[in-house]
């Protein structure tokens, strides 16, 4: 294991530069105090590993040395194979050189592996579109990635919410989430977010990007993320629910899912059980737990249960007039 570890502080400093004992010790899962044990024996190995003081310091290996590995083992084969997605890779114009790579490791691991290594493909397969939906389409994402290849600004015509906009960014990075590709850029001080169908333009710049230093992009879409939920479910449903009811509401969102998982167990004696659901407008949560009627009863607040009684009677004098 301390092995593994000595190999990845090397692979580390080489790959990413100079990084602080904290950012070390932290990417490794392991204290700073193990970290620094682990820095001493790799110096006393011969590894030419030293510290530099400063703000912007940390560890780094001397210029110009290199870790030298011939061989991946069977399970490392493995992991390269399922990364190469093929939906994604496609998207992203990446097809053929990705299966280029993965021949060519194919032909440098030992004959025993090469099947074992090929599994990956055979038995392991990610659609990343949701049920009843189709993909996005995305004509400019080619056009993005190589703005973010290159790090090059990116000149984008948006359609927003409100209007369409035409404005320059940095782009930082791209993540496709349940089928969507996603664009993380900044215009001004903090990161913003563009789905990628909503480009209906997109000009490679000749500027270069200005990366904020510390820019971790999984870390910013997790945040970013969560951000988003909060603000997004700013009121409340109470509701009674059957079983079936509960079943119903887990596919509602990820949201409304954890609060059917936190509701109380003890159930009322007609077998239903009372519980608080989050929701977004008044119009949104209406069109929602309307459908999921009569497993479903909407109890309160008062304005949610008002609106959703005015349409049933809408509903109800519609299909009584067509009699």
């Amino acid at each position: 294991m301390r092995a593994s570890r000595l190999l990845s502080i090397q692979m580390m400093l080489e790959t990413r530069g100079p990084m602080s004992a904290t950012a070390l010790a932290r990417a490794l899962e392991v204290s700073v105090r193990t970290l620094h044990r682990d820095i001493d024996q790799l110096s006393a190995a011969g590894v030419p590993v030293y510290a530099e003081r400063g703000r912007a310091g940390g560890f780094r290996l001397m210029d110009g040395w290199t870790t030298r590995l011939t061989g991946l083992t069977p399970s490392e084969a493995q992991a390269v194979f399922l990364s190469g997605l093929a939906g994604p890779a496609a998207d992203l114009g990446l097809a053929a050189p990705m299966q280029g790579a993965q021949l060519k490791l194919l032909t440098a691991l030992p004959a025993p592996w090469r099947a074992e290594a090929q599994k990956v493909q055979a038995r392991f397969h990610l659609d990343p579109v949701d049920w009843y939906r189709e993909a996005d389409a995305v004509p400019h994402l080619a056009a993005v990635a190589q703005a973010l290849w290159a790090e090059r600004q990116l000149r984008l015509r948006y359609e927003s919410w409100e209007r369409n906009v035409e404005r320059i960014v940095h782009p930082l990075g791209l993540v496709l989430k349940a089928g969507a590709w996603y664009l993380v850029a900044s215009a001004g001080k903090e990161p913003r977010t563009y789905r990628v169908s909503n480009i209906h333009g997109a000009e490679v710049l000749d500027a270069r990007v200005q990366r904020p230093r510390q820019f971790d992009l999984a870390r910013h879409w997790a945040k970013s993320v969560a951000r988003f939920e909060t603000e997004l479910y700013q009121g409340h449903a109470e509701i009674l629910a059957t079983p079936t009811g509960l079943k119903l509401l887990r596919y509602q969102n990820a949201a409304v899912a954890r609060a059917v998982a936190a509701a109380p167990k003890p159930r009322r004696k007609d077998g239903r059980v009372a519980l608080r659901v989050p929701v977004e407008s008044m119009d949104q949560a209406t069109a929602q737990l309307i459908r999921l009627a009569p497993e479903v009863e909407v109890t309160g607040p008062a304005p949610l249960y008002k609106a959703l009684l005015a349409r049933l009677r809408r509903v109800a004098a519609l299909y009584g007039a067509r009699r």
